[in-house]
């Protein structure tokens, strides 16, 4: 049996055909675009970093509030619902509220963090929606390295498994990370303080990057000169909440850099390369 079709009919089969060709080659350059995009969010007073990758993404943290949501929602395809990893630097309310907020609402493929031991609500809460969500977790150590499209994340600190213990200082327990694509170079310090730096130097790693994450949010605690010499970035981001009560960044730090980013001035500092 034939049957023909009007000329009505044969338009409409066309249009469709031709959405269908867009549909298909839109998924072809999303899935294969290798852009790196690097977004330092303006969460306010809080630590929040997204890294995107052709089709993997980490976030770093996820500041003080759910703020990250909305970054979150512009940076990501509408259809997008799944992180491939979150790093949590340390569990402290400017860097984990967010986070809590995240594994709520996505689906997440791993989870890095130090395991400390630590009684609040917040951390609390954190791990109990891991193991409802049955998300994968990793401690992070010196030697943890995550690779993915040509990429690399590299833990430089803390030295060992700070699994199930208690510290002195939360801010000092935080993860130190090197990201690497091609010849770019980001280092993520977390909280830090003057001490680890030190030890950071000690230790004889390789801190040289282009990218530094200003520690600790531009506070006068951190960035001595000796580790800023040592990592010998060409930019740094301090991400510090406009007008913060603590004062951040103290200018005595700025001082000692050339070239910083601010995000309480600017906004998302985002990059492409």
């Amino acid at each position: 049996m034939i049957y023909l079709l009007n000329n009505k009919t044969k338009i409409n089969i066309l249009i469709g055909l031709f959405l269908l060709t867009i549909l298909i080659w839109f998924f072809v350059f999303y899935e294969n675009n290798q852009d790196l995009n690097i977004s330092f969010f303006d969460v306010g007073q809080g630590d929040s970093v997204f890294i995107e990758l052709g089709d993997k993404q980490i976030l770093i943290d996820g500041g003080p509030n759910s703020s990250v949501l909305e970054k979150l929602g512009r940076d990501m395809a509408f259809y997008d619902r799944y992180i491939d990893l979150i790093v949590l630097t340390h569990p402290e309310s400017d860097h984990i509220t967010g986070i809590i907020e995240v594994i709520k609402r996505y689906d997440v493929g791993a989870i890095i963090f130090t395991g400390i031991k630590t009684d609040t609500n917040q951390y609390e809460e954190f791990l109990s929606i891991i193991e409802k969500k049955n998300i994968p977790i990793y401690i992070g150590m010196l030697g943890g390295e995550i690779e993915f499209n040509n990429a690399s994340l590299k833990i430089l600190y803390p030295f060992e498994s700070l699994l199930g213990k208690r510290v002195s200082k939360v801010n000092n327990s935080s993860i130190v990370s090197m990201f690497n694509y091609k010849d770019i170079d980001v280092l993520f310090t977390g909280d830090i303080e003057k001490v680890v730096e030190k030890e950071l130097i000690n230790s004889g790693l390789d801190l040289r990057a282009d990218i530094l994450k200003v520690a600790h949010h531009g506070s006068k605690s951190s960035s001595d000169e000796e580790f800023l010499k040592a990592v010998n970035a060409s930019l740094y981001i301090i991400q510090a909440g406009k007008d913060n009560k603590y004062g951040h960044p103290h200018q005595e730090v700025i001082d000692r850099m050339a070239n910083v980013l601010v995000t309480g001035t600017l906004g998302d500092v985002d990059f492409k390369f």
